[in-house]
């Protein structure tokens, strides 16, 4: 595989130079949620998070419902804490359930995954989560056009960047495009727009000793040397079909903003595509921002064009992480971190 010099995006920094917190004469902020409640930035930054128990199941997302903003303040906060729940959506579901369990093994906690007092205590501690963000020119600039979905037509492509600001804007900030749309109606998303953002805040640091990817729970968790556990994230991982590894290997190296050799005899078959083709690098290529490259070969964990389907489908045998989530880990591990799948 060839990786081509091509700068990789600074979310933290985009965040720390560009976001900011306070009202904003973005009155139109209104969007319905269940019982009527409007989903607005003061709407979640002043929710109080409440306690559930183990008899309380995920509540996942589906027609009839709308993202709740004690929910987007759960998942701002866990994500700070590096307990990455995935998309920020404004949902309960089994990806904040195993962000929820992270956070307590940090914290010394039962783990659980019942958000309940003692969990909330520790994860809240009061203060803004939602900011706002005002769209420069870059945000315009860097669009790409529609790309298509066959292997072949990508690879006459220079770049698979992003199609939209708001997807941009999403992926910057660790949300769902829904999400995104939901918080700022009306709002075309053009240069000096102010946007309502998550404040995810910055990445987390620290030197990376071992991974467990956890097949079971569809989790990837990295440690230090000690054994502290300092990040976890949700993964998409293989099927019965294109299984992912088994054992232990090795990280050998990171690649940012990589290109994607197809090979179907290989890997698999994308459409009637039978030949070997070179897919360009961009957030919305087949591997994302990231790849991580393992010891066992044509195998690594890397990003994703689609977080929102993190876990929520099966990957051709490698590990799917959210573009950000990728690019923090990348920062955290080098040649020779211990990588165990855990069956």
């Amino acid at each position: 595989m060839q990786f081509p010099a091509v700068a990789m995006i600074t979310f933290a920094a985009a965040f720390a130079s560009n976001v900011f917190f306070g009202a904003v004469g973005v009155s139109a902020q209104q969007a319905v949620i269940d019982e009527g409640a409007a989903i607005t930035a003061d709407a979640i930054n002043s929710a109080r998070l409440a306690s559930s128990s183990a008899d309380d199941a995920p509540l996942q997302a589906g027609p009839e419902r709308l993202p709740d903003p004690k929910m987007v303040r759960m998942q701002i906060l866990l994500d700070r804490a590096g307990a990455s729940p995935g998309v920020i959506d404004g949902f309960d579901g089994e990806n904040v359930r195993k962000a929820i369990r992270a956070f307590e093994q940090m914290r010394g906690l039962p783990a659980d995954g019942i958000p309940d007092a003692e969990l909330i205590a520790a994860l809240d501690t009061g203060g803004p989560v939602v900011g706002h963000y005002a769209v420069v020119p870059e945000d315009i600039s860097s669009i790409v056009p529609p790309i298509p979905e066959d292997y072949a037509e990508k690879a006459k492509r220079d770049f698979l960047g992003y199609q939209t600001v708001a997807e941009a804007i999403a992926e910057r900030f660790h949300m769902d495009i829904d999400l995104l749309e939901a918080l700022n109606p009306g709002l075309g998303f053009r240069a000096g727009e102010v946007v309502v953002v998550a404040a995810f805040g910055p990445n987390r640091s620290g030197e990376v000793a071992s991974i467990e990817v956890d097949k079971r729970l569809r989790q990837v968790r990295a440690y230090d040397a000690s054994g502290t556990l300092l990040t976890a994230y949700p993964a998409t991982i293989g099927s019965d079909q294109t299984p992912t590894p088994t054992g232990t290997h090795t990280v050998q190296g990171v690649a940012i903003m990589p290109e994607y050799t197809y090979n179907p005899t290989l890997n698999f078959q994308q459409g009637s595509n039978t030949e070997i083709l070179t897919i360009p690098p961009g957030p919305n290529g087949p591997v994302g921002t990231i790849w991580i490259d393992l010891s066992q070969p044509t195998y690594g964990i890397h990003g994703t064009p689609e977080p929102s389907l993190i876990d929520k489908t099966a990957s051709y045998g490698c590990v799917r992480l959210t573009n950000w989530d990728a690019e923090e880990l990348a920062t955290m591990v080098k040649p020779g971190v211990t990588v165990t799948f855990l069956d």
